[in-house]
């Protein structure tokens, strides 16, 4: 059984930065792709950025040019660096495979506010 823990969120003011982690288990993590999600108050949960095993990404139009993903193999660590953060960016944010999905683990809190 995979499991995901997220860290690194927290409050920070807009234009500020963060940098999210998830540490995850199980032998196959190195060849699958990851990915962040976030889910905003009232909102859908949706795809933010993605990393295939050999570090091809994918952003959503709204991150692009500020968000990073990456993934440490050998750590089994996915991290996320988040610039220029705007108050739409307010969310939780969790990690996971893609598109076929693991239980979720528990997310980290990113407020944006000033």
């Amino acid at each position: 059984q995979v499991q995901l823990v997220e860290s690194g969120g927290g409050l920070v003011q807009p234009g500020g930065s963060l940098r999210l982690s998830c540490a995850a288990s199980g032998s196959i993590y190195s060849i699958v792709i990851m990915a962040w999600y976030r889910q905003a108050p009232g909102k859908q949960r949706e795809l933010v950025a993605s990393i295939t095993g050999g570090g091809s990404t994918t952003y959503a139009d709204s991150v692009k040019g500020r968000f990073t993903i990456s993934r440490d193999n050998g750590k089994k660590t996915l991290y996320l660096q988040m610039n220029s953060l705007k108050a739409e960016d307010t969310a939780i944010y969790y990690c996971n495979r893609h598109p076929t999905i693991w239980p979720w683990g528990q997310g980290t809190q990113v407020i944006v506010s000033s």
